[in-house]
């Protein structure tokens, strides 16, 4: 037996050229008769695509491809039986030369039966085409064998190819989809263009049906090939969906998989084909759909259907006629179930015109439109009959409708009009005497604005004549204000256009006015109205809105009063304490010790007082606010790590702040007291143990809260939720109101939740709280979203360390209370400042003059009469902007609509500690103001 060594041997040995390919078509090995034919060298061609070896045209190259590709597919060899393809002259000679080839492409397996390789074996045809006989005797015996043998297989193989083309020709003209399949994977040999029609165009030839169609993996297809393949039994299917990529709708197709066999019966193939149907299977479909609707729209209708075989004798007069079909409607319509009986089974003596005219309408195709009555049912019907079908069947379609009412109707009709002249004058009567007695004004006007007709309540109502309202146009009766909104409701008439409700005052005989409302239409050229007086209720609404205005005054004093009331307790317990802190630092004897303790008692009240005021300037929004851009998570953070110690250890505190910044732009200080009082207010409703949660979200829409309207624009909305028992429905709409309170006497002012409703209402805000008893309440602070700020790098400087006195600058203190602007000066000569003083900032103007002087800066009371402070520093910054401004406020209406416009503000009242910090501040950072 020959060793692996010996084959490589003889296949180098043999006389018959070979090219070995890849799956791929790349080139792996050669013998020397291969590349003695083609002049090349082995390390020229392995390892190169062979059709960058042998470039070729496409009708040179696609044959053999499509071969190659046929023959990996189906494990089988594949020939062509006839290519030409030139080939490269000797050197000497140059050029290319023309040749014929018959080339067999035979698969190699491994041992898994996959294919490793392909064997190319051409065989040189070229002479046995016609002038191309080689000459006689030029030949050797082995040649001329070789030649016999060539010629006999180029015989075969153009028989072969001759038939397969007959084959493809046949396929190709077939008005269904044809393909063939080879091998257990369904590789297609042959597709034609019926099926790359209906598929589109894909690569078919060498590829699976799982390669070329991945779009099938879950139509069932693919095992329907895999059965077919497997049993060898054929599969047919008629009108079989299918969806295929790069097609809009599904198809429909009738299908046949026929299995191949080889010559010992084995299935080697399948055989594919079928017909789109798709257009039919729709064209069903909507002859089903129609006929479906039709006869919906038949069983549903009212008019009554039915489908007549009439019967002739054999003079062709109609004797009888048949309900071959009917509707519902028809056995409501005559009140008999009769579908399928003969006429003369249930009606033998219907009236004979039924019978004429039918049979004339299907001997003549004519259709016919009467009404006529039906003894047999006591009915009359409207009828409409039309032939249908072939005419030899004598059927007629007959629509019919009950008009017995109407009928009976208009024989009615006819009796009243017998009648009818008498009726009119009655009707006629009776209007009348409803013209002359109501008491509701009735009018006929002209479109120009002039009476035609009144009935007697206009002369009752407005004293005048009936011709004196018929001989001037209407508008001289109307009160001057209403001239314009009348005339715009006769122009509308005018148009086509009803008034209704159209209100104004005519004027009575004795020049007062009356209120009328208006119901008016027109109709060809007049107008016809309806007036009512409604002078009466005019009055009584006006007395009720003075009624109801003198109860909202009655309730303001009321509230202004609880307001005052709540204020004085509050100052007055202030004011005790301060007065006897005094009382008794007037003693010489008092100890020092004392002495400190009385003097913080002053300095604490006065810090309560002045929150006092606060918490009633921003409950009425009036508060001067020092609004900055802040992200709120960032804030709300940090307050919650402080309200361990305002809340105490027994109530939890859990926030929930989303990580991305949300920014507002609002008085930072006023927020964290808000929030602040917020959590004081929750601890005392847990009574101090339980759970505080802080939430925040960002862009959220403002509801509507209290009948106020809400906001689709962007909102922070600030949370915080107790486990407290809730409040009770009837007092959640005073929760904000301030001095109410549910504490204990001593326990609160009842100003803490009023100063959150000031200050988010006074921020473009609100505040809403939400509570079921027992489940505790949510309060949402509302503040807009503002664009996030770099800052301006205007901000002071932190305070240095040391004592915040003052070296020598010179201060104008503009100040028109006497005592404050003495005890101001006093101060700041204290603090070590040279102080100037001007009773109003007209004096401070002048003494400033052009250049400012030698004053360093300026520190001006905000309300004064004539020019304010805030007027003042703005000229300054116009005629000064190196001199600071320094503005100080207990109260400002203009502080309280904005901001401080970029100047600093002192709030009073205020410490010297905070007045000499201030002055500190703006005198060390020199001739620099901020940006309002």
């Amino acid at each position: 037996m020959p060793s692996a060594l010996d084959y490589r041997g003889l296949f180098d040995a043999s006389p018959n050229p070979y090219l070995v390919l890849d799956p791929l078509c790349h080139i792996v090995g050669a013998n020397r008769a291969y590349l003695a034919s083609v002049d090349r060298t082995l390390d020229e061609l392995v390892g190169r695509y062979v059709w960058d070896a042998f470039p070729g045209e496409a009708d040179q190259v696609e044959p053999m491809r499509a071969s190659i590709a046929r023959a990996v597919a189906t494990r089988r060899p594949d020939t062509v039986a006839l290519l030409r393809f030139d080939t490269p002259r000797p050197a000497a000679a140059g050029g290319r030369e023309e040749r014929y080839w018959s080339v067999t492409h035979s698969p190699i397996l491994d041992a898994a039966g996959e294919v490793r390789s392909v064997l190319h074996h051409p065989i040189d045809v070229t002479a046995l085409q016609p002038g191309h006989d080689p000459e006689p005797g030029t030949l050797t015996p082995a040649q001329s064998g070789i030649f016999s043998r060539a010629q006999h297989v180029s015989e075969t193989n153009l028989a072969l190819e001759a038939a397969h083309r007959r084959r493809e020709q046949i396929f190709q003209q077939m008005p269904g989809f044809v393909a063939v399949l080879r091998g257990p994977r369904h590789v297609f040999e042959y597709v034609n263009d019926a099926y790359v029609t209906i598929a589109g165009q894909r690569d078919f030839i060498g590829r699976s049906v799982r390669e070329a169609f991945p779009e099938l993996a879950d139509q069932g297809f693919y095992e329907l090939l895999d059965a077919v393949y497997r049993t060898g039994e054929p599969f047919a299917a008629r009108a079989m969906p299918i969806r295929l990529t790069g097609q809009d709708a599904e198809r429909a197709i009738d299908l046949l998989y026929q299995p191949l066999r080889d010559g010992s019966g084995a299935v080697t193939g399948i055989f594919v084909g079928g017909y789109d149907v798709t257009e039919q299977v729709r064209s069903q479909l909507a002859l089903r759909d129609s006929e479906e609707r039709y006869r919906t729209l038949l069983e549903s209708i009212d008019v009554g259907f039915c489908i007549l075989e009439m019967k002739f004798d054999a003079g062709g007069r109609a004797v009888d006629y048949r309900i071959a079909e009917a509707n519902p409607a028809f056995a409501r319509q005559t009140g008999a179930d009769v579908a399928g009986l003969w006429v003369s089974e249930f009606a033998p003596d219907l009236e004979r015109h039924w019978f004429d005219t039918y049979g004339r309408v299907a001997l003549t195709g004519e259709p016919v439109h009467f009404e006529n009555q039906a003894d047999v049912f006591g009915r009359w019907f409207d009828v409409r009959a039309l032939r249908v079908g072939d005419p030899a069947q004598g059927r007629v379609a007959v629509f019919f409708s009950d008009i017995s009412d109407r009928k009976r109707m208009e024989e009615a009709l006819r009796v009243l009009n017998a009648s009818l002249e008498a009726q009119v004058a009655q009707r006629t009567a009776e209007r009348d005497q409803i013209w002359q007695a109501s008491t509701d004004l009735f009018c006929v006007a002209t479109l120009d604005g002039y009476f035609v007709s009144l009935n007697p309540a206009w002369t009752q109502l407005l004293g005048w004549a009936e011709t004196d309202l018929l001989a001037r146009p209407f508008l001289d009766f109307v009160h001057p204000d209403d001239v314009p909104a009348t005339t715009a409701a006769a122009d509308g008439l005018a148009r086509g256009e009803p008034q209704l409700t159209f209100e104004n005052r005519y004027r009575h005989r004795d020049g007062s006015y009356r209120w009328l409302s208006w119901n008016a239409v027109p109709r060809e050229g007049r107008i016809y109205s309806t007036v009512r007086n409604v002078t009466a209720i005019k009055d009584q609404a006006a007395a009720l809105a003075q009624a109801e205005e003198a109860l909202r005054q009655s309730q303001k004093m009321e509230a202004v009063g609880q307001l005052t009331g709540g204020v004085a307790h509050d100052f007055n317990n202030l004011l005790t304490i301060i007065r006897s802190s005094v009382d008794f630092l007037r003693r010489p004897e008092l100890p020092e010790a004392r002495k400190a303790r009385y003097l913080d008692a002053v300095s604490d009240t006065v810090d309560r007082a002045a929150r006092l005021t606060g918490q009633l300037l921003a409950f009425a929004r009036r508060q001067a606010l020092l609004p900055e851009v802040f992200d709120v998570g960032e804030k709300v953070r940090g307050v919650a790590d402080m309200l361990d110690t305002v809340t105490g250890a027994r109530v939890r505190v859990v926030v929930s702040v989303p990580d991305r910044p949300c920014f507002v732009r609002a008085d930072l200080s006023q927020f964290e007291t808000a929030l602040i009082n917020m959590a004081v207010n929750a601890r005392d409703a847990m009574e101090g143990q339980g759970t505080l949660t802080l939430s925040l979200a960002c862009g959220a829409a403002m509801p509507p809260i209290r009948g106020h309207a809400g906001s689709h624009n962007a909102f922070a909305a600030v949370s915080l939720t107790d486990t407290g028992p809730g409040v009770p429905p009837d007092l959640i709409g005073r929760i904000f109101e301030p001095f109410f309170t549910t504490k204990e006497v001593g326990r609160g002012t009842g100003l803490g939740l009023s100063q959150v409703f000031g200050f988010a209402k006074q921020s473009g805000g609100d505040v809403d709280v939400t509570s079921r008893p027992g489940e505790g309440a949510t309060f949402t602070l509302y503040l807009p979203e503002a664009p996030a700020t770099t800052g301006s790098g205007d901000e002071a400087a932190a305070d240095s360390p040391g004592s915040p006195i003052g070296a020598g600058e010179s201060v104008l203190v503009v100040e028109d209370n006497i005592e404050v602007g003495r005890f101001c000066t006093q101060i700041l000569h204290d603090l070590g400042y040279r102080t100037t003083w001007a009773t109003n900032a007209e004096e401070a103007l002048s003494r400033l003059g052009t250049d400012g002087g030698d004053f360093d800066v300026v520190f001006s009371d905000v309300v004064m009469p004539g020019m304010g402070g805030l007027a003042l520093a703005r000229e300054l910054r116009r005629r000064l902007p190196h001199l600071p401004v320094v503005l100080a406020s207990g109260y400002s209406h203009v502080l309280a609509q904005d901001d401080a416009h970029g100047f600093e503000l002192l709030h009073k009242p205020y410490s010297a500690e905070q007045l000499a910090r201030i002055l500190r501040r703006v005198t060390r950072q020199g001739p620099r103001r901020r940006v309002g």
